[in-house]
């Protein structure tokens, strides 16, 4: 029967559709999208079914990321716990949830049945503003790194388990999201995002070490759409009074629209609802000043309409 169904995928997609090389991601998406989850097929079979009709390792390695992400739910309990026992490819194909480690691996495992160089990185991320304080002793996050060429310029990153949605603050809730950008992703801001275990796989510039990581703020999965860059203030945590302002900025990609922006302050049940606010955008540079009104220490998020891009940690005095 399986081979019944993986025949018929190809004789119904491939004259009609792939006669020549697509090259847009557009057409790579929909082309996955249309085959659907495969839930019957092993890891080996969904590889060759997805990447087949490509001739370019990037469309190949773009489909396979596209399945997984919208095929694969991030596992709160296995993340909490960052237990790896169900994180085998075979194992999370046949769950379809995983921990980054399963993300990761899956990820790999499928580029390899495709041909593609593609290596797994473990290293840190961070997911809520009490961690730039608190640095893990053991990597607590995975991704995935794939060679296109012999030059160093031909390494690319690529997170698939952001690409697949999000955990909840308390990260026991999660919300399927696909994310287009985190493939291939803009490595100046992946490095903002993600540090390695191993420093050979941080490609370009960033943090010198894990504490000026963990020191950063918190980046959100918007960031990536709206193509963030140098984010200041620098530090996620930031001391000020009641009768001074803070001064924010960052510069975003051309291609992007910012036209509302506002600030969530406050976690949990003290959250306020976020405020609107004036910005200045001269060239792809934002800025504004913000006073806050109370006093104590809380979270502050920036929201791209409505959706987080950073986040910082507020003590506010007299």
């Amino acid at each position: 029967m399986k081979q019944l169904i993986y025949c018929l995928l190809f004789t119904f997609f491939t004259p009609h559709l792939f006669a020549q090389e697509l090259n847009s991601y557009a057409s790579v998406d929909n082309y996955v999208n249309k085959i659907g989850s495969l839930d019957s097929f092993n890891v080996a079979t969904i590889a060759d079914t997805i990447t087949k009709p490509f001739e370019t390792k990037k469309n190949k390695a773009r489909a396979i990321y596209y399945w997984i992400a919208n095929n694969i739910a991030i596992d709160p309990k296995a993340s909490h716990s960052n237990d790896n026992k169900n994180a085998h490819p075979a194992l999370v194909n046949q769950y379809r949830k995983a921990n980054s480690k399963g993300f990761a691996w899956l990820f790999q495992e499928m580029c390899s049945l495709a041909n593609i160089r593609c290596l797994v990185v473990d290293g840190f991320t961070r997911n809520t503003t009490e961690d730039f304080d608190n640095i893990p002793d053991d990597a607590n996050y995975s991704w995935n790194v794939v060679q296109l060429g012999k030059s160093a310029e031909e390494w690319f990153y690529v997170d698939v388990t952001k690409a697949s949605g999000s955990l909840d603050k308390r990260q026991t809730v999660f919300t399927k999201e696909f994310t287009s950008n985190c493939f291939f992703a803009d490595k100046q801001l992946f490095n903002l995002d993600h540090y390695p275990i191993n420093s050979a796989w941080m490609f370009g510039e960033g943090p010198r070490n894990i504490k000026d990581f963990f020191s950063l703020p918190i980046i959100g999965k918007t960031a990536y759409s709206v193509g963030l860059q140098n984010p200041y203030p620098k530090n996620v945590f930031i001391k000020t009074t009641l009768s001074k302002s803070v001064r924010f900025s960052f510069s975003y990609t051309q291609q992007a629209s910012i036209k509302n922006l506002s600030l969530q302050i406050g976690e949990g049940n003290k959250t306020i609802k976020p405020q609107a606010f004036n910005f200045n955008d001269e060239g792809g540079t934002i800025s504004f000043n913000y006073t806050f009104k109370k006093e104590g220490e809380f979270p502050v998020r920036i929201l791209v309409d409505n959706k987080e891009i950073l986040t910082y940690y507020i003590e506010v005095n007299e």
